[in-house]
């Protein structure tokens, strides 16, 4: 590939998206906060960037992966950002779980710069990240996304325009919906099986293959099973989702009463000193709440 591509944000989902980029023949600059996660991703082919400036100034496409709305904010516009480094031409597509409203805010400051933007939120946790798995949500230009299409493919397998910048984030908003109240319905399920004495493995054999059956059940079998919840994505993360989707919610005017209920579930985790659990350990409280657990 002669396309090079920056990379800024190499956390949990990050890094090995970066890498299955440097698998499809991508030329790579990354960036991170951490040094680490950037030492590793050299390694594997790729060369390091000092900040977002340069990653940048280097690159014909430009992919973010980070935590929040501000991080995104200040990674593009703030001093040495993207901004900065951009050239005429080139691409911005952030994959990262932020407010829509940011995304058009970002997008609107890069235009005069003659950058395009895209916001392509994904979903598919830790291990379709690791597997080139992730459905990909997009929005933005036709144009822009078909030209990005074979980047994407590179790392996810459901790919998806969704209509204008912002689009993505927004469906990216309803994907955590579904979610987070899923998790917390598993998690109730589970906590109900186990105080009535059930084996959890044969509960979750005899759930998976019926209606109950889900993608969430499937890839948390393993944390309930050893009921261990090392992070695949942090209760912080999806506490952080929640707040935009409740934010997105009030000024569309739409009532979301299981989902303000699982907010108020994960803010406990969070009080507890919980918070970098995987989201499947919501299932930690109910088992409290219940005497299963301290």
């Amino acid at each position: 590939m002669s396309q090079t591509v920056g990379f800024i944000g190499l956390g949990i989902m990050g890094r090995p998206m970066a890498k299955n980029l440097l698998k499809a023949g991508y030329q790579l600059v990354v960036h991170s906060r951490s040094r680490p996660p950037v030492d590793d991703v050299v390694s594997a082919g790729a060369k390091a960037a000092s900040n977002p400036r340069e990653v940048a100034a280097a690159c014909d496409v430009l992919i973010t992966m980070l935590p929040n709305s501000p991080d995104v904010e200040l990674v593009a516009l703030g001093k040495n950002g993207i901004i900065d480094g951009a050239k005429s031409g080139s691409t911005l597509v952030d994959m990262s779980t932020i407010s829509p409203i940011v995304s058009k805010k970002v997008g609107e400051a890069l235009r005069p710069k003659g950058v395009k933007m895209l916001d392509a939120p994904v979903s598919g946790g830790e291990q379709g990240a690791i597997n080139a798995a992730l459905s990909i949500m997009v929005g933005g230009d036709k144009a822009v996304f078909d030209a990005v299409l074979p980047i994407f493919q590179a790392m996810g397998k459901t790919i998806t325009h969704l209509g204008p910048l912002g689009s993505g984030g927004f469906t990216k908003l309803a994907n955590q919906i579904i979610v987070a109240v899923n998790l917390t319905a598993l998690a109730e399920a589970l906590t109900l099986a186990k105080k009535a004495g059930l084996d959890r493995d044969l509960t979750l054999t005899a759930l998976a293959g019926g209606l109950a059956g889900s993608k969430c059940l499937e890839q948390k079998r393993s944390n309930y099973i050893a009921e261990t919840y090392k992070p695949g994505f942090k209760i912080d993360l999806h506490y952080k989702d929640l707040g935009l989707i409740m934010e997105s919610a009030r000024e569309l005017g739409v009532p979301l009463p299981a989902t303000a209920v699982v907010q108020e579930l994960f803010s406990a985790l969070r009080v507890k000193g919980q918070g970098g659990l995987d989201h499947s350990g919501v299932i930690t409280l109910l088992e409290a709440l219940a005497g299963l657990r301290e």
